[in-house]
Formats: structure tokens, sequence, C-alpha cells
């Protein structure tokens, strides 16, 4: 099975946003998600972003965000991440010696913790999920 990790700043709202959706939209990908900071660790998802998944849906379990680690780097074929800045702290953080950090999509998924624009993510992160190709 093809695995996917998807990873925002604090794995409280896009990726975990992300991770739910691409398990309900695309069952044969098996899907994590994580953080590049500490700053959340053991926080649920953001209420906004769940009553954005209810909206539309999807379904989802209790979580505690995560940062990534070397290990997550070395279980999954490939990692996605929202925008550029995560990709430079993760490129910070873990050695892309497989070259499998890319960004999500071509155009940034912005933060709606600071927007407030979790409907416009939801359809980005939807469209991007449908996009994956699986190698």
């Amino acid at each position: 099975m093809y695995k996917v990790l998807f990873v925002c700043h604090g794995n409280i709202c896009r990726s975990v946003m992300a991770e739910y959706i691409c398990k309900q939209l695309r069952p044969e990908i098996y899907c994590e998600s994580r953080a590049v900071s500490y700053e959340e660790e053991g926080m649920d998802i953001y209420l906004p972003a769940k009553k954005c998944l209810d909206y539309h849906g999807i379904k989802y379990e209790k979580h505690q965000a995560r940062r990534i680690r070397q290990e997550d780097y070395d279980k999954f074929d490939i990692i996605y991440v929202m925008d550029r800045s995560n990709m430079t702290i993760l490129k910070r953080i873990i050695d892309d010696k497989d070259d499998k950090i890319r960004l999500l999509c071509k155009k940034e998924i912005e933060d709606p913790w600071y927007t407030g624009k979790f409907e416009h993510v939801y359809n980005q992160l939807t469209q991007a999920i449908e996009n994956i190709r699986i190698k």
C-alpha cells in the first residue's frame, strides 16, 4: 500500500484535515499526519477544522498532534507539505536523502488557523488529494 505523510506547522488544521480527507476519498492510500513544530504537540484537531470536516461528512478520530521524526521519513513513500515555510523547516529537521518531500500542490495551502478560511482549505486539500498519483 502506498504510504503518504501530510505535514503542516502544528498538525491541528491542514495536515490532519488532509489525513482524514484522504482516508475517506482515497482508501487505497495509507496516510498519517505530522507537524514541523512542537507547539501543538498532544493537541486535538482545532475545533473549526472539525466543524469543516463534519460539514462535509468526513469522519475523524481523537487526534494528538505530533512532530515529525526521521523514523517517519523512513516509513513513508512521500511526504507532502502545505507550504514552502513548512518545507524549509522540515528540511532542517529531516535528511531528505531520497527526495520524498514535496509541496502537496503548486499553489501553497494557506493556514486557516490564521485566515479562518477552512472551507477554502478543505477544497484545496480535496482537489490535491484527488490528484495524488500512486507509483
